[in-house]
Formats: structure tokens, sequence, C-alpha cells
């Protein structure tokens, strides 16, 4: 169905493996936000719970799907999936994976305080059904050629262990409440949780009873992952031998790793944009100068702010030359990018010029929400944004977080933000899911749930309802490229670049999988 347009993500180290048991040890620039598996739509954190739950789906180095928890499926209707569950398989504590743990899971992902709800809502899933122990059947609103494609990191979790632990109801992001699933873990993945110390280190032990071990030539019986905040002490861990693998690597120090002995950084394109968002819904701006109206609300504003950027001084002088700038929502290897859709030009004069059109020739002030320690270089890049919005009028005042603070704020109830930096990774690998997620008319079935400004054109919602149903391939990438010209015609967005991928590993490591949504699934790493 989907065209063959995935880059090769696999940066994979070619050599021998080998049999016996290692340690490893990797540092990432934050903790995962909490073991339970719904709470938080981001890649580390799903990544990391990865190593412990699993999906119906797998995807591979290359990020092809394959049979996990699910052995086969098939469309036995228009409407209608048949998964086939893999028999054999228990939880870590010993239960049996069923098509309950399945059903119970569907039902646990949608409840209230899931961040995941899109991995049902968006494919249009009217219920998930028990066909017999090792069958479970999925009903849809409207035919669905992609339903299964995000479901890696839909993790199925145990009926019988969250009943008991009382960890039935998701642990929200936003909130402070925990569970008991927020602190521990009960997959069927191949390393089980031996202990948890938020933000100084979590300690993950090989499963010798995962139902796969047989065939992952993954030597690591131990995974030791510490969150190490700052740039320079986690690149002085690197250097040191503390750590084995440490990512990800500050564009300025990937030389300095390099030259030095034992150590080297594997670079690689990743999938994720990274963009500006702006509060087009509010009346008011919560967090600005202008009373009484809300100046994001105009075009004209909008794409002031983007032709302010410069985004080639952020590709060379932020990033080091390792960004690809982008004119989309979506880069190379997500299907429905198009390389002939051109940037906005960075023109200040245009900028300023827009700005006295809208009514605002002396600019005006607000705030800008980033996270500092989430993605390459973010902080910089929004003290760079400043900087060149101050040229033509803009007062911003930058509010930089650690991301647990920051995600707190943005994807609260009420989106507690009027301009903010993210970043977006496509789960599907198709552009449904940022034209769904990111551009949706916000709605209680998961529409738009991490449309933080809340961008709104009613042509775009019905172009992508269409698109989820479409089975015709030409026709879809058709329907994809007329919702794509609608929104970047509207600016709904300030799209910036697709970052590089840098991850520093020690020559312990002899083999590993860099995959190009920078999830890091250890069962693909050999150690010396």
């Amino acid at each position: 169905m989907l065209r063959n347009t995935l880059l090769s993500a696999s940066a994979a180290l070619l050599l021998s493996t080998a049999a016996s048991a290692e340690e490893l040890r990797f540092a990432f620039q934050a903790d995962a936000n909490s073991m339970d598996p719904y709470n938080i739509n981001e890649s580390f954190t799903l990544g990391f719970q990865g190593n412990l739950y699993e999906g119906l789906i797998r995807r591979g180095p290359d990020l092809e799907i394959e049979p996990s928890l699910a052995t086969s499926w098939e469309v036995v209707e228009p409407t209608r999936w048949r998964f086939n569950l893999r028999q054999g398989v228990t939880f870590h504590d010993g239960r049996v994976f069923t098509a309950d743990d399945v059903v119970f899971s569907a039902e646990r992902v949608q409840k209230e305080g899931s961040d995941l709800k899109a991995r049902l809502a968006g494919p249009g899933v009217v219920s998930v059904i028990r066909v017999d122990d090792h069958t479970v059947d999925v009903v849809t609103a409207k035919p669905n050629p992609i339903l299964h494609v995000e479901w890696e990191t839909w993790a199925i979790m145990s009926k019988g262990w969250a009943e008991e632990f009382k960890a039935t109801d998701p642990q929200a992001a936003t909130g402070t409440e925990e569970n008991y699933a927020t602190r521990h873990a009960n997959g069927t993945g191949p390393y089980t949780l031996e202990s948890r110390d938020v933000d100084v280190r979590t300690i993950l032990v090989e499963n010798t009873s995962w139902w796969d071990r047989a065939n992952t030539k993954g030597n690591v019986s131990k995974i030791t992952m510490t969150p190490i905040g700052a740039d320079a002490s986690r690149v002085a861990a690197l250097l040191s031998g503390e750590l084995d693998m440490a990512y990800p690597i500050p564009v300025q120090d990937i030389d300095r790793v390099n030259r030095s002995d034992g150590t080297r950084v594997l670079v690689g394109a990743e999938l994720r944009t990274i963009f500006f968002g702006l509060d087009q819904f509010r009346d008011e701006l919560l967090y600005s100068d202008v009373k009484g109206k809300n100046p994001f609300q105009d075009k004209r504003v909008r794409q002031a702010f983007y032709q302010a950027i410069d985004i080639e001084a952020i590709k060379t002088k932020v990033m080091r030359g390792l960004a690809n700038p982008s004119a989309m929502m979506v880069g190379p290897g997500i299907n429905g990018f198009d390389e002939n859709v051109a940037r906005l030009p960075f023109d200040p004069e245009a900028s300023k010029r827009l700005l006295s059109e809208a009514g605002y020739p002396d600019g005006f002030a607000v705030t800008l929400d980033c996270p500092n320690d989430r993605y390459v270089n973010d902080g910089a890049i929004c003290q760079a944004a400043v900087s060149m919005l101050a040229k033509v009028g803009v007062t911003v005042d930058l509010n930089a977080q650690p991301r647990s603070q920051y995600f707190a704020k943005v994807l609260a109830p009420k989106m507690d933000t009027s301009f903010f930096l993210l970043g977006w990774t496509p789960g599907s690998y198709d552009s449904h899911n940022p034209l769904f997620l990111l551009h949706g008319c916000q709605d209680a079935t998961g529409k738009g749930q991490f449309n933080i400004g809340r961008y709104c054109n009613p042509e775009v919602d019905a172009l992508t309802s269409r698109i989820l149903s479409e089975t015709d391939a030409n026709e879809r990438d058709n329907i994809i490229a007329q919702a794509w010209a609608r929104t970047v015609d509207d600016v709904a967005y300030l799209p910036l670049h697709q970052q590089a991928l840098a991850w520093g590993v020690t020559d312990k490591v002899k083999e590993i999988a860099q995959r190009g949504d920078n999830v890091f699934h250890v069962r693909h790493v050999v150690m010396k």
C-alpha cells in the first residue's frame, strides 16, 4: 500500500557477533517520563519502554513491520481485521498472554489520562473483540489500509496484573498522581525491570523466558540507563569509559568524540521534524502584550514570523550543518513528503511589512515555550529565533525548561502556551499521522490530540478523513498532496528542519541499530 520511500534507517556496525552476555551502560539527556506505557507519546520514553513491553507488531532496524505478539493478520471484511496471537508467551510475572490482555489494553489506552488514544482513535477503531484465546478482531468505522502500522508503541499490558495492582487507569503525563505502573512494569519484552530510581538510574535485566530469545543475536544481559542532562557531562562520561553509549552527542562535540581513542559517533538521518507552533484558537493570547485579540489568528502575522527566521543560519551556526531545512511538516522517508514544496524565503523586510499590514507596525511581545533538553540544540534554536524575531520588532520572552516541566505545561488540557517549539516523528511513517494529530480540528475522538495551537481547517479535516480510508495508492497520494498544500498555504506551523541523529559509542559496542525514528532497542546491540 505505502510507497517504498522509507530511508534506510539502520546504521549497523556489521561485525561478528558475540556469544557472551554483557552489560550496556548508556545515558540519554533525560529520564523516561514513566514506566506506564500510555503515559506520554514521546519517542525516548516509548522506545525505552519497548525493551519491556511489546505490541502486536514491531519494527526492525530498517523500520520494516515484523510480527510480534500477533503472528499474522488479515482483512476478513472491509472494516474488520483479524489478528492471530502468538501462543506460549508469558508476561514477566508468569501470567499467560491471551486475547483478554489485548482487549483490556484497547480499553485502557483509550481511557482518560492516556496520551496514546490516537493509536486506536486515529485509525477509527470501533471495537476490539475477543474471538478466542488467541484471536482478536478489530472493527473500524471505515476501511483503513494502515490500521496497524503504529502499533509497535501500543504496548500490550497484562489485564490480571493491572487489576491486581489497581493500575487499570493510565497515569496522565500532565498530572502528579501515580499508579503502580508508574514505577513498575510487567510486559512480555526481552528485558524486565529490576530497579527504578527516577532521574538517577533505571536497571533492566534479561528476560530469559522471552519468546524470541533464541532468534536474537543481541547479547546484552543488563541495561543500566542513566539520565545526564548536561551535554558536557554526558560526553565526558562517554570519553572516560563510564558509559558504553550516550546520546544525543551535541553537534559541536562530534569531532572531539571521533578523535578520541575508543569512541566514535554514529550519524544518521532522523525522520523527526522540528517546528514552531502558534496559538491560533484563543481570542486573546495567554502570554502577550496584545490585549483583546490574537495576532496569530492573522495569517500575515504567522507568515511574518516564518520569514523572520533565517533557517540557513540555524543550520550552519546552531546545527553545524546537521539539519535538513524543511518546507513541510514531514521530511524525506515519510509517505507524502514532496521535495518540490519550497520554504518561504527568509526576508526580514517582508516580515516587517506583513506585521505592519496586520496592525502591528511596532511589533508586539510574546512568550516562547521551549524545551532545553529534548531535541538537538533545542535551547539554542529558540535563542536564535528570539534574536531573529527581535530584528523585525517582535519581543520574545524565552521560557526554556527541562522536558518534564515543558511537556506538562504545553500538553496540559488547557494547552498553557502561546508560542512553542516541538518535534514530531509520524509513528506510521505516513502523512495521515501528522495531518490527523497535529492539524486536525480538535475533538473528543483524538483528532488534533497534539494540535497544541488548535489550527483548524475543515477542508483539511475532510481530506484527512479520506486519506484514512482510501485504498487506491495513487488517489491516496493525490489527496495527501492536496491536504499538505492547504496547510502550507495556511502557514499552519513554522517548520524548521529534520535534525540528524548523533549517537556516541565506545569500542565495546560491536553492533547497534540506529533507527531513523531515533528509537533505541537494546535487543539489536552486540557487545564485545
